[in-house]
């Protein structure tokens, strides 16, 4: 293998590498306060929603609220399945269901 090759591959592992254990190494020696963690507990619904939002309210880049947009009809049962089984499992497998179905018809 030539040296340049190895040279980026270990340059891309650190760059890779570093920005993920330099918050673990710096938070792991110091107090962080309840509020604080409680906080942070929503950053990752604060995220998924961030994501998923945009493919469910737009059809081909303008917002789409009507019954002709199915991943917003989709989303409805898949919620329901969220919030009453709490299993992601089943929640994830009920909206590839209901899209699937919903396409068919």
């Amino acid at each position: 293998m030539d040296a340049k090759v190895l040279l980026l591959i270990i340059g891309m592992m650190l760059v890779t590498y570093i920005p993920r254990m330099m918050p673990l190494a710096i938070l792991s020696r110091i107090n962080i306060s309840k509020g604080v963690l409680n906080w942070l507990s929503y950053v990752p619904v604060a995220v998924l929603s961030a994501l998923l939002a945009p493919e469910i309210l737009l059809k081909d880049g303008q917002l789409a609220i009507n019954l002709a947009n199915t991943y917003l009809i989709a989303a409805i049962p898949c919620f329901m399945a969220g919030i009453y089984t709490k299993n992601i499992f089943l929640t994830v497998v009920t909206g590839m269901v209901s899209v699937v179905l919903l396409n068919q018809f």
